[in-house]
């Protein structure tokens, strides 16, 4: 009996044991070129960190720049600077298995911005989650896109 409580007790003791704090491996950790970090160094954020064969990408803003109205514009480039992302940790559009958008008036930006969504994510198609907020950083900005994707093989 009482070695059942010691085998026992070894057991609960390794479920409830608090997990070992594993850092982040700066190789594994994308930052952006320099030039365009000042907001990942002033923020603290990186633009994708890699985990074994997954790859998380921090959200990128698709916003207007200076007098633009046609936010098409705006979409194609957040779209275009994923891709760049995603090639450099190893990764492509082909790749990703979950993306979401947060969008400041979801109705009034859906059919422009799947237009643009249509000509980087084709089928099979990854999860995708589409959620209206209120508004992003920077003011000007209009969706932001989160991917999670695999490594290349």
């Amino acid at each position: 009996m009482m070695n059942r409580l010691v085998i026992l007790a070894a057991a609960l003791a390794t479920v409830f044991a608090a997990p070992a704090q594993a850092k982040r491996d700066p190789a594994q950790v994308l930052m952006p070129p320099p030039g365009r970090d000042a907001a990942h160094q002033q923020w603290g954020f990186a633009e994708a960190v890699t985990h074994g064969d997954t790859v998380y990408l921090s959200g990128v803003v698709a916003g207007l720049w200076g007098e633009e109205t046609d936010p098409s514009a705006a979409y194609d480039r957040a779209f275009r600077q994923i891709g760049d992302i995603l090639k450099r940790a190893g990764s492509s559009w082909d790749d990703v298995v979950e993306m979401t958008t947060y969008h400041t008036d979801l109705p009034a930006q859906l059919d422009a911005f799947v237009k643009v969504k249509a000509r980087y994510v084709t089928a099979p198609y990854p999860a995708w989650t589409a959620i209206d907020i209120d508004r992003l950083v920077p003011d000007k900005g209009l969706v932001e896109i989160k991917v999670v994707a695999r490594k290349a093989k």
